[in-house]
């Protein structure tokens, strides 16, 4: 069962690689002009990219959790199609159905002992976390249910996020050159989710090989204190072949005190001499501040954020999340004739 979706939008969403307006899909195209001077598509992203990304994405993350929904409902509706049954009859008897036990005043009242709540526990009270408890099971089952189905169906997002250039010139990769996809990671040694996300961008570039490649960008945040001197020291092993292997032992470790980091390059058998010497001069800071520099254009304010051959999305990305924008990329990237391999992101 294959299910290809377009959702058809105007106006707001113009870099995405679904169903654009044929003027922004094209960024040559005439937009404005001023005194005979005209003004394209792509001077508007290269000068307001940081107020257009958020805004696009934004927008995007709406698209797709309607369009979730919409395939939720056409599921359900093929299935209940197939059994002979209304929709609701089709929940009723696979999730209503299923729904423990009402919960008792006993169980009510420890719920109610959770709460912040000046309100007294009378039965208006108890009606309502009671309705709140079914509810919350209900909805846990009935997306136990859809995922369920969906895990019986074949189907294709086509739905795109919104897209930017990205430079890559002097960034680290890890990959084949050819890859006709390339993933670009703005992240920061001492946040907590690029450590997390660390092991599923190990797995996911495992499973896709040659095929893929990652780029990593420096975006120290404010909040972080030792994030900058860590992308530097990971930049002092770069220029003695190891950048990755130190930015493997960054996310894992998680020791980021200057002292730690000189630790590491002994560990990883470098010349610590010349290590110690370029952390301690800041002979690196340059090229980490060049890369806070561009997501600051690119309208960042948070890491993990990404660039699947461009098309953006952020956040704590589960592994299924990250294969499916990987994919994606990868299935448009074979459907084009266009060259889409990191060496040509880099002329």
């Amino acid at each position: 069962m294959r299910i290809t979706l377009f959702i058809v939008a105007a106006g707001l969403c113009i870099s995405t690689a679904f169903a654009q307006s044929s003027m922004l899909a094209d960024g040559n195209a005439v937009i404005a002009e001023i005194n005979g001077e005209k003004l394209t598509a792509a001077d508007l992203d290269q000068q307001e990219a940081s107020k257009l990304l958020q805004s696009r994405y934004a927008y995007y993350e709406v698209q797709r959790k309607a369009l979730d929904e919409l395939i939720d409902q056409h599921l359900l509706e093929a299935q209940a199609r197939k059994q002979g049954l209304t929709v609701d009859q089709l929940l009723d008897r696979e999730v209503n159905s299923k729904l423990p036990a009402e919960p008792t005043d006993d169980q009510i009242h420890v719920y109610y002992e959770g709460l912040e709540t000046d309100k007294p526990f009378d039965q208006d009270m108890k009606e309502k976390i009671r309705q709140h408890i079914h509810e919350a099971r209900a909805t846990k089952a009935k997306a136990a249910y859809f995922k369920t189905l969906r895990s019986q169906a074949k189907i294709t997002i086509d739905l795109a996020p919104p897209s930017a250039s990205v430079d890559l010139a002097g960034s680290p990769i890890l990959g084949s050159k050819n890859a006709p996809v390339v993933l670009v990671e703005f992240a920061d040694y001492q946040c907590p989710y690029c450590q997390k996300v660390h092991v599923e961008l190990d797995k996911l570039h495992k499973e896709f090989g040659d095929k893929l490649a990652i780029a990593y960008k420096d975006f120290p945040l404010p909040m972080h204190p030792n994030a900058e001197k860590a992308a530097e020291a990971a930049r002092c092993a770069g220029v003695q072949g190891k950048f990755w292997e130190f930015h493997d032992k960054l996310f894992v470790d998680k020791k980021l005190e200057p002292a730690d980091l000189k630790q590491d390059a002994s560990s990883l058998q470098l010349n610590t001499t010349q290590f110690d010497a370029c952390l301690d001069s800041g002979s690196e800071a340059a090229a980490v501040q060049k890369d806070t520099a561009e997501g600051k254009h690119l309208g960042l304010t948070g890491t993990p954020s990404f660039f699947a051959n461009g098309h953006f999305f952020s956040g704590a990305m589960t592994y299924e999340a990250l294969r499916d924008m990987v994919a994606q990329q990868l299935k448009a990237s074979q459907s084009s004739k266009g060259d889409t391999s990191l060496e040509s992101s880099l002329r």
